[in-house]
């Protein structure tokens, strides 16, 4: 039988902002930083995990397998099965979900699941033509071969390319995401107006949660080497505006694209960690949950469309739970971009798409945006795009116990053409 499974705690980074070249923390520094704090208010050992599950897209050359790299910082031992997820925006949930399959199932009793981005440092790749240089030049056997290798460099072969604009780029429609923001928001008639309002709302209700006080106890200091800390998401524009959003040029389609900085999610680093355990974990330890997962999915449709992940993936969601779109009581969204969070909620209420992509009856209806990211998202905090399906699913939790609220949706659209959702309730 499937055994329930618990969200018991939780723990983030500040998200910072990438400002021209690497931050103060890697991936891991950045899963240390979050894990130590939360490990340290256990009260457990480091050591009573089964596993640590880690979302990481970007991994970097000195990290291999940031997960077992995090574990072994944090004390939690050599014993400690720690091993590394990725499927884009999604890895973050992914973590989780795995998991939470493995307690399901009787195969772990308690797992500590993340995810970490640094986007900060992205490569700078050389062009393929490069490549074929240097191995032309390491394979000369003579001086001779090495010097004609030599002559015939081109400075085109040295020109970098940023790793972060290829990886955010789809291979299969040669769309990057920004563009399949704009395709959608052309499907479904969103404005350059609706989107930037909901970017400077996203500012406002962030800017709002940190003066309240909305993210103590999620959001824990980190401490840098040169000794600087950081203790609060640093992209929040408190004084955005819509006449300030107006100004900006489109970022991916000019001059008629509507996707701008402004709207868009932000470039950031930042990692988070969510504790998850059985029931016997909750009583061997004292343990108090504060949520229970009731079930997720994964959901796949064409890259170019790829920002529709979350209608697909909490549809299919909602029907395999005999639910219906306003039996949630909190959403969290990831805000890819403004667009495409808007073309998801104007999907809902199309009586056309849904009966067509998502076979029902008809419209599903409208999520009141006082349900939906209550706090600001990804527009005003920032993407790390291995760590935000973790920081969804973590604040999800803490909103709604904070709103006293039962049910609740975090869901993310995919690169690549893929959407995940995950049901929770608040115990």
């Amino acid at each position: 039988m499937a055994r329930p499974v618990y969200i018991i705690d939780g723990a983030r980074t500040p998200f910072l902002k990438a400002q021209g070249g690497p931050g103060p923390f890697t991936p891991v520094d950045l899963a240390v930083q979050a894990g130590r704090p939360l490990l340290a208010r256990q009260p457990f050992a480091p050591t009573a995990f089964d596993q640590v599950i880690l979302g990481c897209v970007n991994v970097i050359a000195d990290e291999m397998n940031p997960a077992r790299v995090a574990a072994l910082r944090l004390g939690m031992g050599e014993r400690m099965v720690a091993f590394t997820v990725q499927i884009n925006c999604g890895s973050g949930m992914q973590s989780i979900d795995t998991a939470y399959r493995y307690i399901e199932a009787g195969k772990a009793d308690m797992i500590l699941a993340g995810g970490a981005e640094a986007l900060s440092y992205a490569p700078l790749v050389f062009p393929q033509s490069g490549v074929r240089w240097f191995a032309r030049l390491a394979s000369a056997k003579d001086s001779m071969s090495k010097l004609t290798a030599f002559l015939k460099a081109r400075p085109a072969d040295f020109k970098p390319i940023i790793g972060l604009e290829r990886g955010l780029t789809d291979p299969i429609t040669d769309l990057n995401m920004g563009q399949t923001a704009e395709v959608i928001a052309h499907l479904m008639g969103v404005t350059r107006e609706q989107a930037d309002a909901y970017a400077v709302e996203s500012h406002r209700r962030l800017a709002t949660a940190q003066a309240q006080g909305f993210l103590h106890g999620e959001v824990e200091t980190s401490f840098a080497r040169d000794g600087k800390f950081y203790d609060h998401d640093d992209g929040v524009r408190s004084d955005s505006s819509v006449d300030k959003l107006a100004k900006l040029k489109p970022a991916f389609e000019r001059p008629w694209g509507q996707v701008t900085p402004g709207n868009s999610s932000q470039i950031t680093d930042g990692a988070c960690w969510t504790i998850l355990a059985s029931e016997d974990a909750v009583n061997k330890y004292g343990l108090k949950p504060k949520a229970i997962i009731i079930d997720s999915q994964w959901a796949g449709l064409d890259p170019a469309i790829m920002g529709f992940g979350p209608v697909l993936s909490s549809t299919q969601l909602l029907m395999r739970n005999k639910l219906k779109l306003q039996d949630i009581e909190t959403w969290e969204i990831n805000e890819a971009f403004a667009a495409q969070v808007l073309a998801c909620l104007a999907a809902w209420k199309d009586d056309k798409f849904c009966r067509e992509v998502l076979g029902l009856d008809g419209a599903a209806g409208e999520i009141d945006r006082a349900k939906l990211n209550v706090d600001g998202g990804a527009i005003s905090l920032g993407h790390p795009v291995g760590t935000s399906g973790n920081r969804i699913v973590l604040h999800l939790v803490n909103a709604m116990r904070r709103l006293g609220t039962k049910r609740g949706i975090a869901t993310e659209c995919i690169g690549g053409g893929l959407g995940g959702a995950m049901l929770i309730e608040t115990v």
